[in-house]
This record gives C-alpha cells, structure tokens and sequence, in this order.
C-alpha cells in the first residue's frame, strides 16, 4: 500500500467561533493531502496536490496551513504514524541568559544548524521571585545567591525547541556548565563562545523530559495565564515581523544578526501564530490600497512569525531607512537589508 501519514488536526472555525476537528493524511509520494470531518463523519477535502506542506512540518504540536487553513496537529492519527514520526521527537526549553542575550541570532542560528526548530519564544525580565522558582531545585545551593543575582540582572530569552531528542541535542550544543572546561572540552559549544564561568555561562537547558515539561510550563503555561511577561516598552519603538518563510527557510538567526550589525536595539521579542482574523486586523490599513493584501494575508497566518519590537531614538524613520524601500512587485512588503536576507512588514 502507498505510504501514508495521518494526523488528528483542530481548526478554530472563526465565522462560527467553534473547534472543528479533522484527519489530516499526507502522501509523501506526491505530496498530496486528504481531510476528513471527523464529527460528521464525510470527506472535507479530496486528494490533493500541496506543495506547501512538507514532511519536516508534520509533528504533534505544530501549526501547518492547509489552503489557508491553519491547522493544530494534536495527535497521530494511526500507530504507523506515530512510530515512524513520532518515535524520537522531544521538546525542550532552552533560556539565553542575560550574559548572551545580544548573541541571540547567533545562538539561533546554531539551534537550526543542531537540527532542531524553535516552536515558541519570548524574551522577559525575570523578578527575584520567578527566578527562584524556576530554579527551585538550586535553592539550598552555595551558588545559589550569585545565580539569583545574574539572571534577574537583565532581560533573558527563552525558547521551546523541538526535535529529534531535542532534549540531550541542546545540552550537546550548550556544552559543559563551567564555561572555561567548555572552551577546554567543547571549543564550539556555545558556552565555550559566548560564556564566562559556571554562573555566566550564556544558556540553560532543561536536564530531562520531566525537568522540561516543567520549565516550559513555566514560561509557556498550557492553561490560564501566559507566563512571565515580555519586555516590551511600547515608546520610542517600531514593530518588526519576522514572517512565517523567513522563519521555516531558518533564516531567523541571520535576519536577527543583521539588525544588531546595524546598530538597533531589540528590545522586546516573542513567536505568535497569527490566525486569518488577526491577520487581516493587522493588515487592514492595506486593505483596498495594495492589490497584494490577499496574499499578505495569507503568508502572515501561513506559520509562526516572530514580533521585534526595535528601540531607539526616532526608530520608526530609522528602521525604515535601514530596510530600504518596499518591493511593489513582490506578494508581501519586502524590506532589504545587506544580502537581501531580511523580509519583515514594518509598521
């Protein structure tokens, strides 16, 4: 029989503000999907041909968009599936710490280069109080003081990453904890780069699937609330997006390291999925004004984007000098920066 994978998938239904459930199947031979209605039980979408969706999308947790459908992959759909997708995908949370915070499109760019894929991120600025509950289990520790002190000293980052056992890839990517046995044992870890000794040390990594399913409910909480809250300033700023091609081409780190060449400021940072609705609020001043805002629209809600928020003295002309004008050929607004690696929609 021809190869198939098959997935539960949710969609939130805005027009009827309700939960629709589907089978999602993919034909890797020809890259063809099917869905299925499971409440009434009828085929939703026949066999087709969909170039945009890949079998490197397809694991529990992701967004995919399916002919602009944005859909919550939940869980497998068969046990063929689930073995052979499923078997070693792991999440994990990473933190930058404060120490490597202005290193972040470097460190991002070595998750890719590991293999693995950031599903969510934020920056904060963590109080006394949630630090220490983060790292509860140091509490009794001599160090503990000193650790309190770093990493409420500035603004952190943190990440979930997702992969193949993401958990033990990025701990190899970190390197040892004393960062001065790192460049001894790991010269290329990012300890070992971007570290100074066993406190300042650029990273932490969750130490099993136990410890991250902890910490990434912690700073990503699954039910009420939304975690320790991000940096944003909202004066003296300008909104950056990341948009969702940029980030599935992995080219988040290298847009990130451009903007900090240039001198900006990033003051604030954090992934969103952006569904149809929001996106067309978002983009509503091109609305009747650009013959591309369909297909804006689309791209913005197509997978994860990532909001910068850039700071500084009258950043709203400056960044916008820096991008450089937009491209009135191209489906989105294109900014340019140095190698063209940059696309953002600016506002």
């Amino acid at each position: 029989m021809e190869e198939r994978f098959a997935f539960l998938a949710e969609w939130y239904d805005p027009s009827a503000a309700l939960l629709r459930r589907y089978q999602l199947l993919f034909y890797p031979k020809d890259g063809s999907v099917e869905m299925f209605d499971v409440k009434n039980q009828r085929t939703f979408l026949r066999r087709t041909k969909y170039d945009d969706l890949h079998p490197e999308d397809l694991f529990v947790g992701n967004r995919v968009n399916v002919f602009s459908r944005q859909l919550n992959l939940i869980d497998y759909g068969d046990q063929y599936t689930a073995n052979k997708l499923g078997s070693k995908k792991e999440r994990t949370l990473a933190m930058i710490k404060p120490d490597a915070v202005t290193k972040v499109g470097d460190i991002i760019q070595m998750i890719y280069d590991a293999g693995l894929i950031v599903t969510k991120a934020k920056m904060t600025k963590l109080t006394w109080k949630q630090a220490a509950d983060f790292y509860m289990e140091h509490q009794s520790k001599s160090f503990f003081n000193n650790l309190m002190q770093f990493v409420t000293s500035g603004p952190v980052i943190v990440m979930e990453l997702m992969g193949d056992e993401a958990v033990s890839v990025w701990r190899r990517v970190l390197g040892p904890t004393d960062s001065s046995v790192a460049r001894k044992d790991a010269p290329n870890s990012l300890r070992a780069q971007f570290g100074t000794d066993g406190t300042k040390n650029a990273g932490h990594g969750s130490d099993s699937l136990a410890s991250a399913a902890r910490e990434l409910e912690f700073f990503f909480p699954s039910t009420a609330g939304h975690g320790p809250s991000n940096t944003a300033k909202y004066s003296d700023c300008t909104c950056c997006i990341v948009k969702p091609h940029a980030i599935s081409e992995a080219l988040t780190g290298k847009i990130l390291n451009s903007i900090a060449e240039a001198g900006f400021e990033i003051s604030a940072l954090q992934m969103f999925n952006m569904d149809r609705a929001n996106a067309e609020e978002f983009l509503e001043v091109y609305k009747g004004v650009v013959t591309e805002y369909t297909s804006m629209v689309a791209e913005l809600c197509s997978g994860p984007c990532m909001a910068l928020e850039i700071h500084g003295t009258d950043a709203p002309r400056e960044f916008r000098a820096f991008c450089g004008p937009a491209d009135p050929h191209s489906t989105v607004m294109v900014a340019k920066i140095r190698d063209r690696l940059l696309e953002t929609l600016i506002h």
